[in-house]
């Protein structure tokens, strides 16, 4: 009986400790909020300590993507002009906000980063599994973010991913350095977007500058024939990064989509924008000077988007950024 009491109570031992150390690892991996609210100037929390994705060798195939934040407390961005796609988009309020997707190079830092929208894991379909590194969301948006194929890096996963700048106020200074996330470029062809480029086809107009409107916001892109690119300027400002720089793309897509009210609001009870970008409808792209009027038909979110002429051509984009900008049809 002794020897069997001793065993028991070895037995019981043994599954006290399995039962502190599971604990332990629950509350680690749960880790409280992981993510940033908008509204609050705390710097990120550090309470993971994972290793880095670059730290473990990850590269691979996919792209960054990053939500940008566009307010014009958030101006001048950071590590814009480093990004081959910058998509623009309406969110609440008539406001826009942007996201760089990065595959040929990757800044030393980016942002000012802000929270996801629900439209951003369709627009992310196109890409296999991309790193999406935003600053969080709602917390009923959360779990799709969560179950959808993409890779969502918020403050606290990473350590030394993020930190606040002393440039501007919260919620406009949390910034992303990208090595962090990524050990290096993935190249172009993670760029699975559908996109064309090569020579310009026929059939442009000229064109010097086109505005798009939201209701609280505007882009104008001015051609420079010098620069052979287009000037960005937005609320009628010229857009310029924090190095000085003038933002520029070789191409600018305008996209005329379906906008609609989604199931989620901000926390001032303003409907947040579902930006379709599955589908079909008309477009202007525009490059070189020239402005031409293309379709364009996206048939899943695993799809990326054809751009072809009235003949059913591809349009080819010029060489270098492209900035896509979803405007109501």
């Amino acid at each position: 009986m002794g020897q069997k009491a001793h065993t028991r109570r070895t037995a019981m031992a043994a599954a006290l400790l399995a039962a502190t150390v599971t604990a332990s690892l629950a509350a680690g991996c749960t880790g409280g909020r992981d993510s940033v609210d908008d509204n609050r100037g705390k710097p990120p929390p550090r309470q993971s300590q994972s290793p880095s994705p670059a730290e473990s060798g990850r590269g691979g195939d996919s792209p960054l993507a990053v939500k940008i934040d566009n307010a014009a407390a958030a101006r001048p961005q950071t590590g814009l002009n480093s990004a081959d796609i910058v998509y623009a988009e309406q969110v609440e309020g008539g406001l826009s906000r942007l996201m760089a997707v990065y595959a040929t190079k990757l800044p030393k830092a980016t942002g000012p980063v802000r929270s996801a929208r629900e439209s951003d894991l369709e627009l992310l379909r196109q890409f296999e599994r991309p790193t999406l590194a935003f600053s969080g969301a709602q917390s009923r948006l959360m779990p799709l973010i969560n179950k959808a194929p993409l890779d969502g890096q918020t403050p606290g996963k990473v350590v030394g991913a993020y930190y606040r700048g002393t440039d501007k106020p919260a919620p406009h200074n949390l910034y992303l350095r990208p090595n962090k996330l990524l050990s290096s470029a993935p190249g172009a062809d993670a760029l699975t977007t559908g996109f064309h480029y090569g020579a310009a086809p026929g059939g442009g107009q000229p064109e010097k500058s086109r505005t798009v409107r939201y209701p609280a916001a505007r882009f104008t892109f001015t051609w420079s024939a010098d620069q052979a690119r287009w000037l960005v300027s937005m609320d009628g400002k010229p857009a310029r990064t924090t190095d000085g720089k003038r933002m520029a793309p070789a191409t600018v897509v305008v996209q005329h989509v379906k906008v609609r009210g989604s199931a989620f609001h901000d926390f001032l009870g303003n409907n947040t924008p579902y930006t379709e970008t599955v589908g079909s409808g008309k477009a202007e792209v525009l490059r070189d000077g020239q402005a031409y009027d293309v379709n364009w038909k996206r048939a899943s979110a695993a799809d990326g988007t054809d751009f072809t002429t009235a003949d059913g051509k591809p349009v080819n984009f010029a060489q270098g950024q492209v900035w896509v900008v979803f405007t109501k049809a």
